[in-house]
């Protein structure tokens, strides 16, 4: 008599020419100083790195320096350069700067006043979570601009790495938006991603499917706390 066949469980395994894409959220980067606006970069604030988001960046490269790497990419704000160097420097790879990658545009709170904002429970900065819109804030970037240029980045980017693993050093906006739009789900469900945390999304024309999110194994006490959404 034949012996019963056995179904063991399947893994999941990418679809071909699927792309994994790894989203870095930068480390932390330079407080706002009150009365202090951060340089801006196309209308955008741009600081750099804190002394501890230096130190997240060694080792999130420690954490990724590991895995199979195809690519890196970056955003044209310094934090994400600044965070993907010492992966780069590990893998010898020059990250790629895409722009459309750069964070949610935040019109009359750039510079550092968003921050501000959220800390004081402004009345605009409540009504944005309760509607999950950053565009309730004055001259901001309007949410179907946003997620329309995201889309084109990660699409971009997945049509040029088939059946590859690449590393996307963005931010906390950014990521919370690929993850939203991967998942079908509220606009800020993902929106919280930790400083030099790793999600993970297998991007293919038939899905984009979740791996893993806001994976903070890597950092030490005092480096893998939640911080606020953005900048």
């Amino acid at each position: 008599m034949a012996e019963p066949r056995v179904y063991r469980q399947m893994r999941f395994q990418p679809p071909p020419g699927a792309t994994e894409v790894l989203l870095v959220r930068h480390g932390e980067s330079e407080p706002a100083i009150e009365g202090q606006d951060f340089e801006l970069v196309d209308g955008q604030g741009n600081p750099a790195l804190s002394p501890e988001g230096r130190e997240q960046a060694e080792l999130v490269g420690q954490r990724l320096a590991g895995e199979r790497i195809d690519a890196i990419y970056v955003s044209s704000l310094r934090r994400t350069a600044q965070t993907a160097e010492p992966l780069a420097r590990r893998v010898s790879r020059m990250p790629a700067v895409d722009p459309d990658l750069r964070e949610v545009f935040l019109g009359d709170w750039e510079g550092g006043l968003f921050r501000q904002k959220l800390v004081e429970q402004d009345p605009i900065a409540v009504r944005m979570h309760e509607e999950q819109r950053w565009d309730v804030i004055p001259g901001a970037e309007p949410a179907a601009a946003f997620a329309q240029r995201v889309r084109a980045a990660i699409e971009r980017i997945a049509a040029a790495h088939p059946d590859q693993r690449v590393v996307v050093f963005s931010h906390g906006g950014t990521i919370g938006e690929v993850l939203a739009q991967a998942s079908h789900s509220q606009p800020f469900a993902f929106a919280g991603a930790d400083n030099a945390s790793i999600s993970l999304v297998a991007v293919s024309n038939e899905r984009w499917s979740i791996r893993r999110f806001n994976d903070t194994a890597h950092l030490g006490p005092g480096l893998s706390t939640s911080a606020a959404p953005l900048t």
